[in-house]
């Protein structure tokens, strides 16, 4: 049974007593929940722990080559095979960051899917949860699990380090009219600034301009009016199957200029094999019965279980199935896309039966847990939940 503290406390004064005002929009105090879960320090660890081990596999399980097959399985979009490969075998295309979501067991922690490409949740993780303990004068040393920021800045300094032949210029470009997406680059932008980052902007990706052609080939954006400038480095917070889908151009163009080194972009292409939900069935197929998976197929399986769309978003499209009957569904975009089986796992709930997910960002190395609630399934709408160790 989930345990909770309430929390007291204005949390927009302490953000902005933090330095953070810039990072978050209004909209993200109003799903931050005014309660911390009570966390106990073994549980965190073992949430920690099981990130670590789940990226090492992941990466263990795709082959250098990544053969056609794979990247089929996995769904990814053809026009990005030789940005993936290109990406996955030069150690200079280096993944930032990402968010796995476990189920806590009472077997233990268990894979439900990693959101490896454009995970966000940045400002509350890194920012308001912290500052809900803040307001509450509960900020104590150790209170919490949340090295998320400086585990950017890391991850920041080693990309500049391994590109250190590129100038240091980083053009952060979000979907258009998203303040979410905006207050998730400012975190990564700030993070930058202070990896050793020279140059450093936020755009719309629709502000961007790329070009192929001669000298002006390259990542550019108007950093002030009339002020063009070329960017060395791209974090882009648009998935890359929708710029495969729905920018064909864009993407061949990016693809040049990773191919070339005019560009480096994070995260990379190969980051989508992590993200693709058929990773799921791949890792049970290379790691049967591993404590920290849960069964997986890209067929129907017996008894209880969840299908969901390899390449969907925001928990849109997934269904829970009792042998053969079809239980509870979220709709959206993506029914029509290849579909990954996954063994029904219940979530630990609190007194009012709400169940929580934990969020654990991996960047290099699992660095800071954040949980979301709801009574049904997870989704991007669901309360965000900040925690403390106890």
């Amino acid at each position: 049974m989930i345990k909770l503290l309430p929390l007291s406390g204005d949390v927009s004064p302490a953000v902005r007593g933090l330095g953070w005002d810039w990072a978050i929009e209004d909209a993200c105090q109003n799903y931050v929940a005014r309660e911390a879960l009570q966390l106990p320090e073994a549980t965190a660890d073992a949430l920690l722990q099981a990130a670590d081990s789940l990226y090492d596999m992941m990466v263990q399980s795709i082959p250098d080559s990544i053969p056609d097959d794979l990247l089929r399985l996995l769904a990814i979009p053809e026009n990005l095979w030789a940005a993936v490969r290109h990406s996955w075998n030069d150690d200079r295309h280096w993944h930032l960051y990402g968010r796995f979501d476990l189920a806590d067991t009472p077997d233990g922690p268990k894979l439900i899917e990693f959101n490896a490409d454009t995970a966000t949740s940045l400002p509350e993780t890194a920012v308001v949860q912290w500052a809900s303990l803040v307001a509450a004068g509960q900020a104590e040393d150790d209170r919490q699990v949340n090295g998320l920021f400086e585990g950017l800045q890391h991850q920041l300094a080693q990309w500049l380090e391994l590109n250190s032949d590129l100038e240091p210029t980083l053009l952060l470009v979000h979907l258009p009219d998203s303040d979410e997406d905006a207050a998730n680059c400012a975190v990564v932008a700030e993070a930058a600034t202070e990896a050793g980052f020279e140059l450093v902007h936020i755009c719309s990706v629709d502000a961007m301009q790329i070009s192929v052609q001669g000298e002006e080939r390259g990542a550019w954006a108007e950093t002030a009016p009339d002020n063009w400038q070329r960017f060395s480095f791209l974090f882009k917070l648009v998935p890359w199957e929708i710029l495969a889908d729905e920018e064909p151009e864009l993407t061949a163009d990016l693809t040049q200029l990773l191919q070339s080194r005019d560009l480096v972009i994070a995260n990379p292409p190969y980051t989508l094999l992590f993200q693709s939900k058929g990773i799921l069935a791949w890792l049970w197929q290379n790691f049967p019965h591993h404590p920290l998976l849960l069964e997986a197929s890209l067929q129907d399986l017996a008894g209880h279980y969840v299908r969901k769309p390899l390449l969907g978003r925001e928990g849109q499209n997934v269904m829970e199935v009792t042998d053969g009957r079809t239980g509870q569904a979220v709709e959206g975009d993506f029914s029509h896309q290849p579909q990954v089986r996954q063994r029904f796992a219940e979530f630990p709930k609190d007194a009012e039966g709400r169940r929580y997910q934990a969020g654990v960002f991996w960047a290099g190395a699992a660095s800071a847990i954040g949980f979301r609630r709801d009574s049904g399934f997870i989704t991007n709408l669901s309360e965000f939940v900040p925690h403390i160790i106890l």
